[in-house]
Parts: C-alpha cells; structure tokens; sequence
C-alpha cells in the first residue's frame, strides 16, 4: 500500500556515532528489571548492591551468548558475511542463548558470594520476563521476529493501533506481529510471577515457574514467525529448546522436592520487622 512509511530502526545521530532503537529498548527493558530486582532483593535480605555486581557482569555476557547462539544456528549466513557478525544493531539476538549465559555468570557469582543460586535466580525470574517483555519492541522497530502474512483486516480486528498495523506492513505485505504476542504473554508471566512469590513457593520454583510459562508461550508463537533458527532445516531451534526447557524444569521441580533439595522456601529469608520503641511514652510511677 503506497503512503505508508515505517518507523526509523534509528532513534538519533551524533555524528558518526548512530544509535539504534534495539539497543536503546533492550536496555531500557534491562534497567526496569534491575530496578525490579534491586528493589526485592533487599526484602529478602541481599546487600542493596548485589544486583549492581551482578548486572556488570551478567548483562555484557548474556549480550554476547545471546549473540553467539544466534551466529551459531546461522553460520551459513555469517560464514559467508563475517563482517556482520558484530552487527547486534541489526538485530540478532537470541533469548536462550541470553538466558543460558546469564544463568551461568548468576550462577559463579552466587558461589563467590556465599549466595544461594535458587534464592538468586527466583529474584531474577520477574525481571528476566520485564526485560524480555520489553526487548521485543526493539524487534518491532526492525520490522523483525514477525508472522507470516496476515491481511490489513486481520490487524485491524486485533484492534491494534494504527502504527503498529503500519509497522506490520513489509514489502507490499502485512504480516503477524509475533513480537507483541510474545510481548503480552510475557508481561502475563510477570504479573504470575509476582503473584508466586506471595504464594511463597519453594526456592528454586519461581524460576522454574517462569521458565515453564516462558517456554510455553514461545512454543506455540513461533510455530507463527518466519524466520526461526532452524536444526538441519527441519526443526525449529526455539520450539526444541522450549520443550526441552518445559520437561527438564517440571522434572528439577519434582525431583528437588523428592529430594529434600527444595525445602527452604521463597520468604524464609525475609528480615524480621522491629518494632520501634515509642520514646515519648513517660514510665508510670
């Protein structure tokens, strides 16, 4: 449909420094989640700076494994384009890749801390689905990680925005926009797991909550999209990581539990409330 423009992946230029929509998104979604994070680590009795630490390392190296994953189940592409390898600006970053480097990065950083890697991980699980919610828009202003396609009366009965329908417009063709369904389920997985955590579940089973919700939505949303990783062209890298994911955390859960691994629970580490002597108060005599 002639007329119709889409939103610049550039945010601004300083010279030749341009910077991209993607990163600025992405890390506007990781700030969120730190502040998420920081805000309930300290309730459950973990130094204000721990997720400061955490973060320097954890968010430089997830960046880079997320990228690294993608690379990989794309060599074919990068083999024969290696200069794009670096070009994380153009998009390309995939979320397992992120999750399983900053599982690890979370997980050493636990041990030099004398921290428990569930108590950690449970803190971390609603940030990782804000960020996660968040970083989907930078897709979205790539005009990536989108469906097949779809008609214009398909999005409008979405009732979606006009610039999001525009947005979905590629090439003469409207497609899916897989990026806002998984935005949504995500941001439901927040609100679930917020929830959890009154529910005072076992440690360790936030996190295995969030990975069961997570892997579960990313099932069934990239059966939509067309341009999946692929593993020898006939299965999709996301839907075999998410089963994996589904099956190996519902069987954590259990056997922690049979095992009497899981029998600390998610507030036991809350600090106790003293209360405050009312100075003013005269003694009887």
């Amino acid at each position: 449909m002639e007329g119709i423009q889409p939103l610049s992946p550039i945010a601004f230029e300083l010279g030749p420094l341009t910077v991209h929509w993607y990163g600025l998104i992405i890390a506007f979604g990781a700030f969120l989640g730190y502040l998420l994070a920081t805000r309930e680590s300290v309730k459950r009795g973990l130094p204000k700076d721990t997720f400061a630490d955490l973060l320097i390392w954890a968010l430089p190296i997830a960046i880079l494994s997320a990228r690294l994953y993608y690379v990989i189940f794309r060599w074919d592409y990068y083999a024969a384009h290696p200069e794009k390898i670096l070009a994380i600006w153009e998009g390309g970053l995939a979320i397992h890749g992120g999750v399983i480097g900053g599982v690890i990065t979370a997980y050493i950083f636990a041990k030099r801390r004398n921290i428990s890697i569930w108590k950690l991980l449970d803190i971390t699980a609603p940030s990782l689905l804000l960020g996660q919610a968040i970083g989907r828009w930078g897709n979205f202003m790539n005009q990536e990680a989108h469906g097949g396609p779809v008609t214009r009366e398909f999005l409008e009965g979405l009732m979606l925005p006009e610039f999001i329908i525009n947005q979905m417009y590629i090439d003469g063709v409207y497609y899916h926009p897989t990026f806002l369904y998984e935005s949504i389920w995500n941001i439901l997985g927040v609100i679930l797991l917020l929830y959890l955590r009154r529910v005072n579940l076992r440690q360790g089973e936030i996190f295995l909550s969030y990975l069961i919700w997570y892997s579960v939505g990313r099932f069934f949303i990239e059966g939509l999209r067309t341009d999946s990783l692929m593993i020898a062209d006939l299965l999709r890298t996301a839907q075999v990581m998410s089963l994996v994911l589904i099956i190996g955390a519902i069987i954590l859960w259990f056997y922690r539990r049979q095992t009497g691994q899981a029998d600390k629970r998610y507030l036991d580490d809350e600090p106790k409330k003293t209360k405050k002597k009312n100075t003013n108060k005269k003694k009887k005599k």
